[in-house]
Order: C-alpha cells, then structure tokens, then sequence
C-alpha cells in the first residue's frame, strides 16, 4: 500500500529517530496537515501502522514535551480504585450500604469498579474477542467502515479529534451510535455484529442499575435518573491500541473527561489506564469479571458537583498483545422544554446554591466535537463564579 511504504521509507530516512521537537508543525519542510491527511486517506489506522512493522511513529503522533514529561514524572500510588460488589443490591439489608459506597466512590474519585453485577463471564470475553477480531481483520474488509461522521451509524476511525488535535494518539476505535434511534443491526460488522447488540442491552443493564444507586446516593428516588432519560443516548466504542514501537512519544488516548452521564467500561488485561487522583495518577487494574464505571461532566453538573468526572489517559501500549476496551457512553436523550440543563432543582436550597450555570445542547455538543478531547472544559465555562 502506498502510505505504508511511504512511511517506511520515511522512517528509515530518519535513522529511527523522532524527537518530540519534531512535533506538528515545528520545521519549515513537515507539512503536518499534508501527512495527517495521508494517513486519514490511506483509511489503515495504526493498527497498520504496526502490523507493517514501522520502528518509529509519524511525526504527528508525537507529543509535547509537557505531556511526555508528565508521563514520566507520574507518581504511581499503591492505592486502588474501590470496588464494589452489586451481589445484594436489591437487598433491603444491603442497599443502603451499596448506595454509600457508590456515592463515595463517585465524589472521592469519580471511577470505581463492580464485581457481581450479572452479567456472565461468557459475555464479557466473547464481547471483548469480537471488538478484537473486529481490528485484526484485513484492511481491505475494514476500510468500508473508515469514515468521519460521528452523531449516527457506525464508524471506524482512527482518533476522532485526528484533525483538531495538536498529536494523534496511538489507538483506532470502531463506534456504534446504538440509541436513541435505533441502530440498524446490518450496518455493523458481521464479525462483531451479535456481540455488539447484546452488550448494549448487558451494559445498559449494568448502567441504569448503577444509576439507581447514584440517584438514591442523592437523595433521589431511584428511578428518577431513567425517568430524566439519563441512560437513552447510547454510543459503543470499540477500542483497539496495537503494539507502538516508541510508548514513550505518543499516548494510546490523552487525558480528558468524560462529557456524559455515565461510562461502562470493559477491557481485556492489558494494562495502560491511568486515573488522575490527588496530585499523581493511579493505574487501573482490572479484576477478572469486573466492569468499570466513572461519571461524566453531565452527572458532575446535574448533581451540582456532588459527583466528580475526573480525567483519565490511556498509555500508548509497549506490548505486543493489543489493548483492546469496550467504553459505552450514556447520555440523556431529552433535554428540558426550556431547551437547557443545569444542576436538578431538588438538590439546590439556600445553604446549596447552583454553582453551575443552565448550559444548550448546543454548547454541549460544540464544546466536545468543537475541540480536541480535554478535561472539564464545559464545566469550567458554565461554573457561576462567586
């Protein structure tokens, strides 16, 4: 393929050596748009990249110094995100004590992970083999889904900010806008195709559920999050992060926020997310059967900053084994008849003023498809300052 053999003979050209001062647009002879277009064109994503066997990155791939420096600063705790166990939530006896865990967990950190949440084993692996088997097929059978037109359908891509970050990441997503108009089943890739449909129902499940606790964690009814259409926006995200020959140049996916509601996270045992917690990172380690979940900006703003979104980033992935991660999105599907959204009524009072401003949903969707991923920007601009 011609962009392959480009960037081989590129990279041989640079004796294997790409210096973060490399970096878009930093030498008057790299044209960074001119190569990022190519890449986008060549529809191999880089997942291609690696197969072909390249030992240095594009130059657009490669970070700032702030970034890489960070990254190696990092302190790295001992401390783990909390995990909790859904075996009685429908217990009189044990609710109660679930509900707080869940409440503390998304103040103190915003992500947490839940065991026994009934979804089987069988699921979640065969879930995780088809995304995989999805991006190691040949580029010919996955180019025909190589678009940009996020909002509807299906989409494989490699970065969805490729054109408006300042350095691509190391990973290629395939995503499904599931609901709330509902996804034709044929648009999706047969080899995923089951798999897909029926892990949208398992994490819908999961996340309506988990949405329960967080709302009676408010002092809400439980029902009250579904009854405000919290979980009927719904987009799947198959990730893939293949082997990259410089980790320590690039990131598998930069840090940000969530925008949403709530994420459900499922992911082989490939190591490489990181959460921000206090002044360092901690590093995610799945438990076997276990699903992650963390709060979004959304949840942040409605619940008046009882729950936190906090940033997380994926590190480029060093192992031959690729890092492969399910994320849904859950988002609600109909905004208020004022046509805005701020913190819910019932939690404001005297002693707790709003502290965000009502936001559009045109605000909402500029501020994430306006801008490369970043962290709490909606927030920042809606917060009523005192």
């Amino acid at each position: 393929m011609h962009v392959q053999i480009f960037y081989l003979r590129k990279r041989r050209s640079t004796n294997n050596c790409v210096k973060p001062s490399n970096m878009a647009g930093s030498t008057a002879s790299y044209d960074r748009l001119k190569e990022v277009k190519q890449f986008d064109e060549s529809k191999i994503g880089v997942k291609g990249l690696s197969d072909s066997g390249i030992t240095t990155i594009p130059p657009f791939f490669v970070h700032s110094p702030e970034t890489l420096a960070d990254l190696k600063s990092s302190s790295k705790t001992l401390v783990e995100i909390p995990i909790i166990d859904l075996t009685n939530i429908n217990s009189p006896q044990h609710r109660p004590n679930i509900i707080n865990s869940i409440k503390t967990a998304a103040k103190t950190w915003g992500f947490f992970q839940v065991i026994n949440h009934g979804v089987p084993d069988s699921v979640l692996d065969s879930t995780i083999q088809a995304i995989k088997a999805f991006h190691e097929q040949p580029h010919e059978v996955k180019a025909k889904y190589y678009k940009r037109n996020e909002g509807h359908g299906v989409m494989y891509a490699s970065n969805n900010d490729l054109y408006r970050a300042e350095a691509a990441s190391w990973h290629d997503s395939l995503q499904a806008w599931m609901a709330p108009k509902a996804l034709n089943a044929e648009e999706l890739p047969q080899v995923c195709r089951k798999e897909v449909i029926d892990w949208d129902s398992c994490a819908t499940k999961v996340a309506e559920a988990v949405m329960e606790l967080l709302s009676e964690g408010l002092g809400l009814v439980g029902g009250k999050f579904k009854e405000l259409t919290f979980s009927e926006s719904r987009v799947l995200v198959g990730h893939c992060y293949p082997y990259c020959p410089q980790p320590d140049l690039t990131m598998g996916i930069t840090s940000h926020t969530d925008p949403g509601v709530v994420t459900v996270l499922l992911q082989n045992q490939v190591p490489g997310l990181q959460v921000k917690h206090g002044d360092g990172w901690v590093d995610i380690n799945p438990v076997p059967g276990g699903l992650i979940l963390n709060v979004g900006d959304f949840l942040q703003i409605v619940s008046n900053g009882e729950y936190k979104s906090v940033q997380h980033r994926v590190l480029a992935n060093g192992s031959k084994e690729a890092r492969i991660s399910i994320v849904e999105f859950f988002n609600l599907s109909k905004w208020r008849a004022s046509g805005c959204y701020g913190p819910l009524p019932e939690l404001l009072s005297p002693d707790k003023p709003a502290i965000y401003r009502e936001f559009t949903p045109q605000e909402f969707l500029e501020n994430f498809y306006g801008k490369e991923l970043d962290s709490k920007s909606l927030i920042e601009k809606i917060t009523i300052q005192n």
